[in-house]
């Protein structure tokens, strides 16, 4: 239960990443009603792999994989310590 809970919320938070970063690829797109909703969102999580990241060439922005990637770590050690903690 707690699980499939978890996999929900990290699988929605995944897509809405990777819907930003596609936006980015759009002219104008993150200045739409989405894009800005997306933004308040996604931002602040990204914005941390952004301060360590600095882009490739000074355009390739790879923060957004690697938080990703950190993500799905996260979530595995968070169902991890809640299933240790239940007993399950």
């Amino acid at each position: 239960m707690i699980e499939s809970i978890i996999n929900s919320f990290i699988t929605i938070y995944f897509y809405m990443i990777f819907a930003y970063v596609l936006l980015s690829w759009v002219p104008n797109a993150r200045e739409s009603f989405i894009g800005e909703f997306l933004g308040k969102l996604v931002e602040p999580y990204l914005s941390i792999f952004r301060k360590i990241i600095p882009p490739i060439g000074g355009m390739i922005d790879i923060s957004p994989i690697v938080a990703l990637i950190a993500l799905q770590f996260a979530a595995a050690g968070l169902k991890s310590v809640i299933l240790f903690l239940i007993g399950g």
